[in-house]
């Protein structure tokens, strides 16, 4: 399928490596000029670039931290005066501690609270008036499934997740008179290069049984539905939580 996407400037936060990369990567692929959002990774996200320019597309990278609301809004403008509009925004950069509730801090609270939570919220505030203004828009959040059905060892990134899941569906509601759809993407478990492999060479066996399929996912399943949601091929789609998972939940 064609999505069209040509003449669409992207926003991938955390777009340097892992499954940000294969989604910039993808959307590149449909025509769309990508920007890659890094905190810290700057030479992963220039290697982004440079690929997605090797084969005829056009990127630039953008360093912001995106708990931080000030460097949102001047990486949103910048992004904007070089290319002169934003029509995507993936929401997929994040911060999790696995450990358990009683054993956690303050301090790992407010890290994965500012960048689950609030930096989903600093980006589509950022982004918002750009997308009425040009009367179309895509907003599209990856979350992990312990954000709709529980997970021990997961309870700040999961509440942090869930509120993320309950902007999406409000600025559905706010913002679809501007012809700007707004969804979610929930994730089983996906392997990447970043991936504990000593914990998953260890615990798979037991790992991939709570999977129908039998296997964990990779960053090559979630970046076609990505495209998809940002295709005019689904414009009647907003306010939805679409499960991309194997199987591992089912509500």
């Amino acid at each position: 399928m064609d999505l069209s996407l040509k003449g669409k400037v992207a926003l991938i936060t955390g777009g340097g490596r892992d499954t940000g990369r294969r989604i910039a990567e993808t959307l590149a692929a449909e025509g769309a000029t990508i920007a890659v959002n890094y905190r810290k990774s700057g030479s992963e996200a220039d290697r982004v670039v440079k690929s997605i320019k090797a084969t005829g597309g056009e990127a630039k990278s953008y360093e912001a931290d995106i708990s931080q609301y000030n460097q949102v809004t001047t990486m949103v403008d910048q992004i904007v005066a070089d290319f002169g509009q934003l029509d995507i925004l993936i929401n997929n950069a994040g911060y999790v501690i696995y450990e358990r509730f009683v054993q956690t801090t303050p301090e790992q609270w407010a890290a994965q609270i500012n960048t689950c939570l609030y930096g989903a919220i600093h980006c589509c505030h950022a982004v918002a008036p750009h997308m009425i203004r040009q009367n179309s828009g895509r907003i599209i959040s990856l979350v992990g499934d312990s954000s709709r059905i529980g997970e021990a060892n997961l309870a700040l990134a999961a509440a942090a997740r869930g509120g993320t899941i309950a902007l999406g569906k409000s600025l559905a509601r706010e913002l679809g008179r501007a012809n700007i759809c707004v969804n979610t993407i929930s994730l089983g478990l996906v392997q990447t290069a970043h991936s504990d492999i000593e914990f998953l060479e260890k615990n798979m066996d037991r790992i991939i049984k709570a999977y129908p399929m039998r296997r964990i996912g990779t960053p090559d399943d979630i970046a076609p539905m990505v495209a998809f949601l940002s295709s005019d091929e689904a414009s009647w789609l907003t306010g939805q939580v679409i499960s991309v998972n194997g199987g591992f939940s089912m509500v």
